[in-house]
Parts: structure tokens; sequence; C-alpha cells
């Protein structure tokens, strides 16, 4: 058989980004419950743009030779070359950079929508330090240097700078919350999903568009990437419980720390945008 024989374009992309340790891979393993949709942890896609569009754009190496139509089309042919074979209706692409990408995505594929999964960032880098406790003999490839490692006020201060894994995707989705293309916006909080999994999962439907699918089953989901955690040397980090729900335990951080970052959830509270935000009620 053929490699064209195999090629199925799909027929509709929608996005999954936001904040890590937020539920992005516990949606995602709910989505594949479906067998219409696929859905995966972080995918190469987003590294393929970049790094494309990078040397296509002024001052690179292949900018005289790419006008831009050419550009949207090969960027988008990266989409069509990596799902291609896949044979799903509906795909929903993972990566953290796609809030800081949406005029670009809305002009490529009108109509789609993206989910950014969101949590209380102390909450955030909680999970983060209590991954790095279940793997105390690796040094994971999340710092960059051994100070950055040496205690948990150097660690999270690394995390929480603007290029960095929680600083990023934090303002990139504030920048997507406040921009034009909002409307294109779902946020969906973590403390929600986990207990009220079914609800949030009929919303983000009716966000997308899609017929509800009655096969899914909070209580046997199934979603590892052992090979990517162990290659970050932070194993366990992708491994999804079986049964949705909540886990409550004490914070392993210390009190300044998680007063330093507990105010900065402005999708709780600040209003002015058309995102759309899934979240607890308040009383």
């Amino acid at each position: 058989m053929s490699l064209l024989a195999l090629w199925n374009p799909v027929q509709k992309y929608h996005f999954i980004t936001g904040l890590p340790r937020a539920g992005s891979t516990l949606l995602s393993a709910l989505l594949l419950q479906n067998p219409r949709f696929h859905a995966g942890m972080t995918s190469p896609v987003g590294g393929l743009v970049t790094a494309n569009l990078r040397l296509m754009s002024a001052g690179g190496e292949l900018s005289l030779l790419i006008d831009p139509p050419m550009r949207k089309q090969i960027l988008r042919g990266l989409f069509d070359a990596y799902y291609g074979s896949i044979g799903k209706e509906v795909v929903f692409d993972t990566n953290r950079l796609w809030c800081a990408k949406m005029p670009l995505v809305e002009d490529m594929f009108p109509g789609a929508r993206m989910i950014a999964c969101v949590r209380d960032i102390p909450w955030i880098m909680d999970s983060i330090e209590n991954q790095l406790h279940k793997n105390p003999f690796e040094n994971t490839k999340l710092f960059a240097s051994e100070a950055e490692r040496l205690t948990i006020y150097s660690r999270m201060a690394a995390l929480a700078r603007h290029d960095r894994l929680i600083g990023f995707p934090w303002a990139a989705l504030k920048e997507a919350y406040y921009g034009p293309h909002a409307g294109q916006l779902l946020l969906v909080d973590y403390d929600l999903l986990v207990r009220a999994p079914l609800k949030v999962l009929q919303l983000v439907y009716a966000f997308i568009g899609e017929p509800w699918f009655d096969g899914h089953d909070v209580d046997n989901v199934e979603y590892d990437a052992p090979q990517f955690d162990e290659a970050m040397g932070m194993a366990g980090m992708h491994q999804v419980h079986r049964k949705v729900a909540p886990r409550e335990r004490q914070t392993l951080l210390p009190p300044d720390i998680f007063e330093k970052y507990q105010d900065m959830a402005f999708w709780r509270t600040d209003t002015r945008s058309a995102a759309s935000v899934i979240k607890p009620t308040t009383h």
C-alpha cells in the first residue's frame, strides 16, 4: 500500500493549551475515549511551526523564496503531514505555546477552538515539586543549572520566569485571554475537571460544536507516556489515574511561596474578556 493511500486529511483541528500540571493530559485522555477524536500530550507540531516560521520570515535564509501565502500553506501542511494517517475526524493538538499564536491559528484554521487548562499557580508548583520528590535520584531537565535545582526557592523562582515552564504559559494565556481572538478560547479549571468531569466534558463538546458521546467512562481512564517522562527525568509526570477524582493533600510549598503566587488566577475574577471560563461557582 502506498503512502498516498494512507493519507486522510483531518476534517477539524482544535487545540489544547494553558498551564502545566493543570489537567491537559487528563482532558486528552477523556477525549480519546471518543473514537472520532485524537488527542494526546504535547505534540511536536508547535515546535515545527515555530522553527519553519523562523526560517521563512524576514531575516531567515528562505524568506526571499517564500511569500506569505506560501508560508501559510507550508505551516498548514505540517499539521496534515503529522496527523494525516491517523484516521480521525477531529484532532486536538496540545502545546502550551498556542495561546501565544492565536492570530496564526485563527488564520490557518477558521472556526478552530482553543481549550486552555488552568489551575492556581501555587498548586501547579506544588504538583511539580511532588513529582520531584517522587524522582529523588534524577536531575530533571526542567532546570538549567545546579543552582536552580538547589532548593525549593530556587526551583520555583526558575520555573516562574517569563520564558520557563510556568511563567511562559501563564503570560501566553493572559495574552490570549485579553486578546482579539478570546472568543475562540475556553478556560477549563482543573479542580472542576476532576470533581465533575462529565459536566465539564459536556461544556467542552458544546463549545467545539460536536455531538455528545455517551461512551465516556470516568472510572476507566488510561494514559501514560513513560518514555517521554523518563527522558525528562520526571517518571510518572503524564500518568493519569484510572478513576477521575480529587485527591486532597497538604501542600509541599513553604507558606511564603504559596502566598507569593496565590493571586495570579486572573481568570477567576476579571471578566474583561470574551473568553468562556468553566470554573467553580462561588457563593
